[in-house]
């Protein structure tokens, strides 16, 4: 069941989907703000990149 729907079932109307979704992530997003503001740094994942190499080479469209 996606957000949309319990949005639905709570009874909250359509117009309303979008602010209640950001108001749901403000304490988030403060938390992230005071976190960052008592360390004086950027809060960053510790996670090493697996994907491709980067940069990869280009392929013009007609030969994709």
């Amino acid at each position: 069941m996606c957000i949309r729907d319990r949005y639905h079932i709570l009874g909250i109307d359509v117009d309303l989907f979008t602010p209640v979704f950001a108001v749901s992530r403000v304490s988030g997003w403060a938390a992230h703000v005071i976190e960052q503001l008592d360390d004086n740094r950027l809060i960053r994942p510790r996670a090493e990149y697996e994907g491709p190499d980067y940069p990869d080479p280009y392929i013009a469209i007609d030969e994709r």
